[in-house]
């Protein structure tokens, strides 16, 4: 059996907006912005889970927090700039856990306002 390497680049942009329940051009735009995690400064084609965890944590920035694009890239600066990876891996988990809680008719709601 092999193991999960969760940092290795297989979901396209497609796939992550359905898990996220999201509008793949509402994606498409925070890529665009610089909101998503890069390679060699370029958009890349394809995300690993542990990228998908920082998706939708931005998703959850814009879409039920309000915060416009450069706040989140305030926000992602700090993180970055402050947490090593272990650090980072578990607030992204803490934050993914309390996005379970988020039920699908809140975000249904918050779209349609």
């Amino acid at each position: 059996m092999a193991l999960l390497n969760n940092d290795k680049n297989v979901l396209p942009l497609s796939s992550i907006s359905e898990l996220l329940n999201a509008k793949i051009r509402t994606l498409k735009m925070y890529e665009e912005k610089g909101l998503f995690p890069q390679e060699n400064n370029k958009i890349k084609k394809l995300y690993s889970i542990n990228d998908v965890k920082l998706i939708a944590f931005v998703h959850y920035l814009a879409n039920i927090k309000k915060i416009n694009a450069n706040g989140i890239k305030y926000i992602l600066e700090i993180i970055n700039e402050n947490m090593d990876e272990q650090n980072r891996n578990q607030f992204l988990e803490i934050i993914e856990s309390k996005l379970e809680d988020v039920s699908e008719n809140e975000i249904q709601d918050l779209e349609s306002f």
